[in-house]
């Protein structure tokens, strides 16, 4: 079972949200709770192992990429979504590549990576990666210690306690299995990425220590005509960081993408 979530305007254009490894559907609150919603139709969920869906243990159900883009597919099919556009933030990113490789880009409007990887490379790879590697152990305290250092290294400014702790709860909520199966495996997505045809916005903070800025580059370079917008200061949750500035920008997004 899949947990997901319906916001907003329900006759306005659609955006389904798609969060990062060990996250929940809960990170898009500041969208979802926003101005945004009097305009669009907005889909959150949490993947399988996260949040409220199902917590397979089993390492297929998380290193096969179609069973991604089957979920991803499947998402918008329950919904009833007619052309969304997908929002993917960090591993979303691989999702939404998963999802182009077996279905293309045919039923969706556009696409906005959101510091989100589209390939695993060193160089894209920034220095929370071991806190991210070692928040797979099975030693619950050193578990915890690396997810508290993994969401240390998300945010340029110190997150208010009450926020931070909202999201070290639900990161603990992913089983530390399902968080090891999600890690290390390829990611063959550059002709996928070479053939999308859809308007897609490359969103990245400058300050990104989980994904360095050479990833957004490299997304902006291989998708064709693909738009960067890079906020100075802020860090791996530009959704977050600046919410007026990344809900400006998206629902301009959304916008033009609908008028194609």
């Amino acid at each position: 079972m899949i947990s997901a979530q319906e916001w907003g305007n329900p006759n306005g254009p659609e955006i389904l949200f798609i969060h990062g490894f060990s996250q929940s559907h809960l990170s898009w609150l500041r969208q979802v709770r926003s101005e945004l919603a009097k305009s669009f139709r907005m889909i959150t969920y949490d993947i399988r192992g996260h949040g409220g869906s199902d917590k397979p243990l089993t390492p297929e159900y998380y290193q096969d990429p179609k069973r991604w883009g089957d979920e991803l597919n499947a998402v918008m099919k329950g919904a009833k979504l007619k052309h969304p556009v997908l929002v993917g933030w960090s591993y979303g990113g691989r999702i939404i590549a998963e999802y182009l490789m077996h279905y293309g880009d045919g039923n969706i409007a556009g696409i906005n990576f959101v510091a989100a990887f589209t390939a695993v490379a060193s160089e894209f790879l920034g220095p929370a990666t071991p806190a991210v590697r070692k928040m797979a152990s099975e030693d619950l305290a050193e578990n915890i210690e690396n997810t508290l250092s993994f969401l240390r290294s998300s945010t340029v400014r110190t997150l208010p306690p009450d926020e931070f702790e909202m999201m070290l709860a639900y990161n603990m909520v992913v089983p530390s299995k399902v968080r090891l199966h999600m890690l290390a495996r390829p990611a063959p997505y550059e002709e996928s990425l070479k053939k999308i045809k859809v308007p897609v916005l490359v969103t990245h903070g400058m300050e990104d220590q989980v994904a360095l800025i050479p990833m957004a580059r490299y997304t902006a370079t291989v998708v064709p005509n693909a738009q960067s917008s890079l906020y100075e200061g802020v860090g791996h949750m530009p959704f977050w960081e600046d919410t007026a500035r990344f809900n400006r920008e998206l629902g301009e997004f959304v916008t033009r993408s609908n008028k194609r």
